[in-house]
């Protein structure tokens, strides 16, 4: 029978004692989102450093609300392997709100969470608890002058702006201590985030309290002052979605240290898929540069070889990390087209004939655009699709043929059902290397387990001392029970035995002991796990404007208060909040639509920068272009928006 008599849970377990993680250290975060409690388990399982969640309300994703009890049982998952869960509780807030919000920030605190996600400044005039702050994108964080104002009153990790290059990301960290996050993959919202209000003027749905209506992805046309008819039925604000696997060493050397995988509204097979295929990519720079490590434990096996191809984009873009390029966005549709697999061969009655090197499985969605392009742009659905019923090699049995399908076509798959099968398993765990000794104690024996990370755990086991008659068989048994670890996290990587001589203990015995040793170094990891520091309020630092119009996202009071208190003079109310009709901005994008059809003054002679008209549906925007900035603005008319602010 073996006790619990080293390692006291109160004690420091043997080792070096880990310190609390800090900032601006060579440690690497991949953080990937988690719709759920059970999603963000499956991200840690399959490399994630950490996961972001939203909790019960005030998230930037309404329809991915999580209870407080979900959360907690997420950090207690997550801390097991020192990764953290940072909860997202960046939405504006209005002044009848602040209470609740301050409930539940001490609720999220109390279940465990590592770091809130803030967009509203109110938020940092409300009694907190010891938790660390995190700078939302939404806060529009792309000067180095305003993160470094961030780190002042007390952020610790910075969400910069999607549309940063990586001269930008450097100018910005030469500035600050913070741990600066990037996103690295997955849907990019075609504005500055926290810089459009285009879903709320024309649904009275806010992007800025987590119920964007993505009026971005829907059909438009652009014309000129002059009515000349530019693109027809063309999704013509809709990007592709951010991938960032080719630049993350470049990323790594400018100064990021967490890298975001966008995707809270997404299934579990892009989560296992995007989330595995960062880790292996990130691991295989940290094993070529040793001056970096992953920041939380265990080294992940999949069960799959990830592809990011596999599970839904919209096409893939690096965006502006290397400056501005014609690659960013596909007019065509706002859909999942997936991978090019085939080209049409034969047309049956219900069968297609294909030519590929690919194989099909039953089950597979497949999708194509008509050949006729120009009377399909008349539709909003350009995208068609079929469902492989039955795979016979390149013969595919189809549920239903379309009549648009000819042959020669070239035909995508966006639903590959082998490798969506194979995600539905178990298909991922985090493995963490031991050392295992077992010694001699007074009244019997010692089993010590040690990770490496410097965690230690003994348990010890009362028995009488009896000498093996066949030695080397003895140990070699010693050796095989003692190193299985397979249903746990744990691998050994060295066992000794280091008793007096191979005492002869019942394999039942030994497993106990080798299963109680198990439980405590579980324990003792858990234990150690210490939450990043806390903010601490600097009220003393300026900010580096003096006037915030409506896009300052200033919604409450105590918002109000704040920016007053640190030098800034005059303050409108958000657009949310204020009544008054004018033409002024809903949108302001670094995406230009005068560069997408080599209409820019910059790159064309003799053009000016006149302004376009965008129509969606019956609605009419009005596109004017600020050429010094390299920004376009989507101008509404008659909305409710500040007078003060005009174009």
């Amino acid at each position: 029978m073996s006790n619990v008599g080293i390692f006291r849970p109160n004690e420091k377990p043997a080792g070096e004692p880990l310190a609390p993680l800090e900032t601006n250290s060579n440690r690497l975060e991949l953080l990937a989102p988690a719709k759920n409690a059970d999603f963000g388990i499956e991200a840690i399982r399959h490399g994630a450093d950490a996961v972001y969640i939203g909790g019960p309300s005030f998230g930037a994703r309404a329809t991915a609300g999580n209870s407080v009890e979900d959360i907690a049982r997420l950090c207690t998952f997550a801390h097991q392997y020192r990764a953290q869960v940072f909860v997202a509780v960046n939405t504006i807030l209005m002044d009848d709100e602040l209470e609740a919000a301050q409930t539940l920030i001490w609720q999220l605190y109390e279940a465990g969470a590592d770091a809130l996600i803030v967009q509203d400044m109110g938020v940092l005039q409300l009694d907190l608890p010891p938790i660390a702050l995190h700078a939302s994108t939404q806060m529009d964080n792309r000067s180095p002058e305003k993160v470094a104002f961030l780190e002042q009153v007390g952020f610790s990790q910075v969400v910069l702006a999607r549309e940063l290059g990586l001269s930008q990301i450097r100018e910005v960290a030469a500035k600050t201590n913070m741990q600066i996050e990037f996103f690295i993959h997955g849907a990019l919202c075609v504005a500055y985030s926290g810089l459009c209000n285009l879903s709320h003027s024309f649904s009275n749905r806010s992007a800025n309290r987590g119920e964007c209506s993505q009026l971005c992805r829907l059909p438009a046309d652009l014309k000129t002052r002059q009515g000349e008819v530019l693109a027809q039925n063309e999704h013509l604000l809709s990007l592709k979605d951010n991938n960032q696997t080719d630049n993350l060493e470049d990323l790594i050397d400018a100064g990021v240290r967490s890298f975001k995988i966008e995707g809270r509204l997404k299934d579990l097979s892009y989560v296992k898929n995007v989330t595995a295929h960062y880790r292996q990519a990130l691991d295989k720079i940290i094993a070529k540069r040793p001056e970096f490590s992953a920041s939380s434990h265990g080294r992940c096996e999949h069960t799959f070889t990830p592809d990011p191809e596999k599970t839904f984009n919209r096409g893939k873009t690096d965006y502006f990390v290397h400056e501005r390029n014609q690659g960013m966005n596909d007019f065509r549709s706002p859909k999942y087209i997936g991978e090019e697999v085939a080209v049409v061969k034969r047309i049956g009655k219900d069968f297609i004939e294909v030519t590929s090197e690919n194989s099909f499985n039953n089950g597979d969605g497949l999708c194509f655009f008509p050949s006729n392009y120009a009377e399909a742009k008349q539709s909003d659905d350009k995208l068609k699709g079929l469902r492989v019923n039955r795979a016979e090699g390149l013969k595919l049995f189809v549920l239903r043929m379309p009549k648009e399908l000819k042959e020669g076509m070239i035909i995508y798959r966006n639903h590959n059902q082998a490798f969506e099968s194979v995600l539905a398993k178990e298909s991922a765990k985090r493995i963490i290397g031991v050392d295992i000794t077992l010694a001699d104690s007074d009244d019997g024996v010692a089993l010590t387990m040690t990770d490496i990370y410097g965690h230690s755990a003994t348990q010890t086991l009362v028995c009488q001392k009896t000498a093996a008659t066949d030695v080397e068989k003895a140990l070699k048994g010693l050796r095989k029970q003692l190193g299985k670890l397979g249903s746990t996290d744990f691998n050994a990587q060295k066992i000794n035995i280091e008793t007096a001589q191979a005492w002869f203990i019942p394999t039942s015995v030994l497993n106990g002991l080798r299963r109680d040793t198990v439980a405590a170094l579980e324990l003792a990891r858990v234990n150690d796990y210490q939450r990043p520091k806390a903010w601490k309020y600097n009220q003393d630092a300026v900010y580096p404007v003096k006037h915030l119009s409506y896009l300052g996202n200033v919604a409450n009071d105590k918002a109000k208060a704040f920016y007053q208190r640190h030098g800034v003079i005059e303050i409108q109310d958000t657009y949310e909040k204020n009544g008054v009709t004018e033409d002024v901005p809903l949108m302001v994008t670094k995406h230009c639509l005068r560069f997408n059809f080599n209409l820019c003054p910059k790159e064309v002679p003799n053009i000016k920068a006149d302004p376009m008209v965008l129509e969606i549906g019956k609605d009419v925007l009005k596109l004017v272009f600020d050429c010094q900035k390299c920004e376009m603005m989507v101008v509404g008319e008659n909305r409710q928006v500040p007078n003060s602010v005009k174009i």
